[in-house]
């Protein structure tokens, strides 16, 4: 039996940008998404802690060190500068496995996005 388990999460980062005309995506600072172990064109679910709405997408890698999280396309309009959100992916394994894995949870500072080491 395989099961979906989480296997990246940015707990809580700040919405820098977000762009209408852009052909759609999420875009994340590289440094984040490697604390996180995301790759660009991985699938992520986007939740907005400030109104409740549900995205998924895909990754695209942002210059590193410059905090960016912005939400491209149609999800600009659901998702502002300034709004916290919280961005996952899963891993499909086998059940055993999945009992023994570890995700990459990372809580960065929200005022800026940066690692906290």
């Amino acid at each position: 039996m395989f099961i979906q388990v989480i296997k990246s999460k940015l707990h809580r980062v700040t919405v820098t940008e977000s762009n209408l005309n852009y052909i759609g995506s999420v875009t994340i600072d590289e440094n984040l998404m490697e604390a996180a172990n995301l790759i660009e064109g991985e699938k992520v679910q986007i939740v907005n802690n400030n109104n409740g709405e549900r995205i998924e997408t895909y990754v695209i890698t942002g210059q590193r060190d410059s905090g960016m999280i912005c939400l491209n396309g149609a999800a600009a309009r659901k998702f502002q500068p300034g709004d916290i959100i919280i961005i996952m992916s899963y891993a499909l394994m086998d059940f055993e496995e999945a009992k023994q894995f570890k995700p990459a949870i990372v809580f960065p500072d929200t005022a800026s996005n940066k690692i906290i080491k």
